[in-house]
């Protein structure tokens, strides 16, 4: 069984890494909901300089493995959740590394002077980091993803089955709606590619009854992912 170290109160990064444990039926116990805040903090002192700057990790047989991409990239491997040819392993990861460029801009739009000072001490700043990311950012990063969604003859990024790419652009879809719930709905059919993903990750059986259950965390003002209607617009 795999131990997952994150945050226990929001998704955040961690549930990029939840999702495809999930989908794919992998054991694995997700630590800090289990034991504690003072479990988490005292298991990354445990592993000194080897360790992991800060969550999400994956711990198994003597291997800690830190780092969203790293830890899919992984998991790909062993568990068939990414292709066999060395060269789309590659472009697999090039394609998770982006959401996560697009994952910390997100974060630094409600906090972009900051990052350990409260939204209400930036807001005016977060305003206009709001502003640019709807207008430019946001429309960049989708078309990207778009380009990527309809690259392969099939229904899902690479292959004929769901990769961990696939599952990670429908938490960012998710995300992104929580966040700019008016911005998304005014130019997501933009990019048809993008939400078809989204939509065949939410249907997977396997991962029905985690998007419905208590385990599946929502989004929240604590998280990377915040709703500041101020922030919001079409």
């Amino acid at each position: 069984m795999y131990t997952l170290w994150y945050w226990p109160t929001i998704p955040g990064r961690g549930e990029f890494i939840r999702l495809p444990l999930e989908a794919a039926g992998i054991d694995y116990e997700d630590c800090a909901r289990t034991r504690g805040v003072d479990a988490l903090v005292a298991d990354m002192k445990r592993h000194g300089g080897r360790g992991p700057f800060a969550p999400p990790y994956l711990e198994y047989d003597g291997l800690v493995i830190a780092q969203v991409a790293t830890i899919l990239a992984f998991l790909g491997t062993q568990h068939g959740l990414a292709p066999s040819r060395l060269g789309d392993r590659y472009w697999l990861t090039q394609v998770q590394l982006t959401i996560a460029d697009c994952v910390t801009e997100v974060h630094n739009v409600h906090h972009p002077v900051e990052p350990g000072a409260y939204y209400a001490d930036q807001q005016t700043e977060a305003a206009r980091a709001a502003h640019q990311f709807r207008e430019t950012r946001l429309p960049k990063f989708l078309a990207y993803l778009e380009g990527v969604a309809t690259a392969n003859a099939g229904d899902w990024v690479i292959d004929n089955r769901w990769t961990y790419a696939d599952t990670s652009i429908f938490q960012l879809v998710e995300g992104l709606r929580y966040m700019f719930p008016k911005r998304m709905a005014a130019i997501e059919q933009e990019y048809p590619g993008v939400i078809a993903i989204r939509d065949q990750v939410a249907a997977l059986p396997e991962l029905r009854a985690y998007l419905k259950s208590d385990r599946r965390l929502p989004f929240n003002q604590d998280g990377i992912f915040r709703h500041y209607p101020e922030l919001d617009a079409a």
